[in-house]
């Protein structure tokens, strides 16, 4: 993975677009040259779900991950949010709309919404954690079990 976009993620198995970060170095990936991953849709089909696309190794999937493997109760949209909200490529750019399904695009609105509070928007504010700490643990016990498997 580059180490500039390594806070991106991005598909693998179809064309690297212009707008993911230091696009430029992936020229030296073996994909790129590859005709079955080079094209605009590469391995995959038309609309197939992002869930069908596989994606650069990153946080996201991860804690989606973790999420899933330990049955929370968050609804989909915020599984959505956790999976994607470094797919800067789609939800600034629109890069990938193509291999988006229905319940994508019914998602995609959730993680430009949480995009306002992400890395890019930090505030220079200092929390106090420890005041802030009940709410969001009140969080984690509503939508994760008590002991996680990570």
């Amino acid at each position: 993975m580059l180490e500039g976009a390594k806070r991106d993620t991005y598909p693998v198995g179809c064309a690297f677009d212009e707008s993911i970060v230091h696009h430029e170095y992936f020229k030296e990936n073996p994909d790129y040259q590859n005709p079955a991953h080079n094209t605009k849709y590469g391995v995959y089909k038309e609309r197939c779900g992002l869930d069908n696309v596989m994606m650069s190794w990153g946080h996201d999937d991860y804690m989606y991950l973790v999420a899933k493997e330990n049955k929370s109760t968050l609804p989909s949209a915020g599984l959505f949010i956790i999976r994607y909200h470094s797919f800067y490529a789609l939800h600034r750019s629109g890069a990938y709309k193509h291999l988006m399904n229905e319940e994508d695009e019914e998602n995609l609105k959730w993680v430009q919404i949480f995009n306002k509070y992400d890395l890019y928007s930090k505030s220079k504010v200092r929390v106090d954690v420890e005041k802030v700490k009940p709410y969001y643990l009140s969080l984690i016990e509503k939508y994760f079990p008590a002991t996680l498997r990570w």
